[in-house]
């Protein structure tokens, strides 16, 4: 086929798990189709990074990325009926290039990634294919929650637009592709299939497992990318309500137990909360492989947010326990068998003392977590299901 492809991002460097995932479809997708990509691009990207997306791509064609908090936009969504999210990605640049492309190649397909950047794609006949990373509306909503009391109605208002027009942009969509089952519960009776994150199983291993239960020095994990909402939410609540209870009970256990908190650009008010035996570390390896490989749990309470964690795979992959919310066990991995599931501070505690200091669970739960992602969360399979959705999309157009 020959498919126009749509992105709120360039894709390299391999920053997030946005980025991750798109660059691995895309160099899937590239040995039988051909690959036009559309984006926006970020200050911090480079030619250089271009120039790798070009080795994966037919053609790939750029557009400066707006400043999303700026005056200009906070107004505009204030007296439109687009929430900000949307008013930020409003690039007339994009659509004039794209209208020009439409114009001059013939596409089979156009998969736009996220529903806020389908704004700029003119109305067309080629059917359309919308991946949601998230459901955008719920990840704000859920935010919103624990938000200032005084910020609320300013919120919930611009929530109200963006679940009006993430709703309708979905409706434009011929197919559309959620990564969890719980998304795709949100998307209604629409014509939704699933197609999750994926792990490099190449690069992500189990090693030492045995050495690691053997050692007394143990390390906790968490790990995410501080500019999303559910990575901050999920390391306030560890550093105030979860480590203590956790740190508390292991005093009474022998050996020496560290939080290892790793993330580019850590805000102050997170780092304010360290306490006791917490380590904040903005220059941790860029290959998250070598991160796995020196903790011995990763800690993830995903109160916000949706979609499949690429931190959650790739520490099952690794070997590496994953103690996580219902929320963030998105996977389906079984409870007690593939992965710790734990829904308060109490609940966290228990069960990471009990993993650290039960060597047969913790050995039985590496070994499990590593059989799952094998059979289920290839990139080679999850290339296999998207082209499926490809096909659907196009059949009788």
């Amino acid at each position: 086929m020959n498919i126009l492809l749509v992105s709120s991002f360039l894709p390299y460097p391999l920053y997030s798990g946005g980025h991750i995932r798109l660059y691995n479809l895309i160099k899937g997708l590239s040995g039988k189709h051909k690959i036009t990509l559309i984006c926006e691009k970020r200050d911090y990207q480079t030619e250089k990074d271009i120039r790798e997306v070009e080795k994966i791509c037919e053609k790939v064609i750029t557009v400066n990325r707006r400043k999303q908090w700026s005056w200009q936009n906070i107004t505009a969504s204030g007296f439109s009926a687009n929430p900000f999210l949307i008013v930020g990605h409003e690039n007339s640049d994009m659509t004039n290039k794209i209208s020009e492309l439409l114009n001059n190649t013939d596409f089979d397909l156009i998969h736009a990634e996220t529903f806020y950047i389908l704004q700029n794609v003119p109305q067309t006949k080629i059917p359309i294919v919308l991946a949601e990373h998230n459901i955008e509306y719920l990840v704000y909503e859920r935010f919103t929650k624990n938000a200032p009391f005084f910020l609320k109605p300013f919120l919930y208002v611009d929530i109200a637009k963006m679940k009006y027009q993430e709703q309708k942009a979905w409706d434009r969509a011929k197919k559309l592709i959620a990564v969890s089952n719980q998304d795709k519960e949100e998307m209604g009776k629409r014509d939704v299939e699933i197609v999750p994150n994926g792990v490099g199983l190449q690069q992500f291993r189990i090693k030492n497992l045995e050495l690691r239960i053997k050692d007394k020095e143990k390390r906790i994990l968490f790990i995410g990318d501080f500019k999303w909402i559910e990575n901050r939410d999920a390391a306030k609540w560890i550093l105030k309500e979860i480590w203590p209870e956790i740190y508390g009970k292991w005093k009474m256990a022998n050996g020496k137990l560290t939080l290892w908190i790793v993330g580019k650009r850590i805000p102050p008010e997170i780092k304010s909360l360290g306490g006791e035996n917490v380590i904040f570390d903005e220059n941790a390896p860029a290959d998250t492989n070598l991160i796995y490989q020196k903790a011995d749990i990763l800690l993830a309470p995903i109160r916000v947010g949706g979609g499949t964690s690429f931190k959650i795979l790739e520490a099952m992959a690794s070997g590496v326990p994953v103690i996580t919310t219902n929320l963030g066990n998105s996977v389906n991995a079984r409870e007690g068998g593939e992965i710790i599931v734990a829904e308060n501070p109490s609940d966290f505690a228990r069960k990471t003392i009990e993993i650290l200091t039960d060597n047969k669970a913790y050995a039985g739960i590496a070994n499990n977590a590593r059989k799952f992602i094998e059979e289920n969360y290839t990139w080679e399979k999850i290339i296999k299901e998207l082209e499926a959705v490809y096909k659907e999309a196009v059949k009788n157009d």
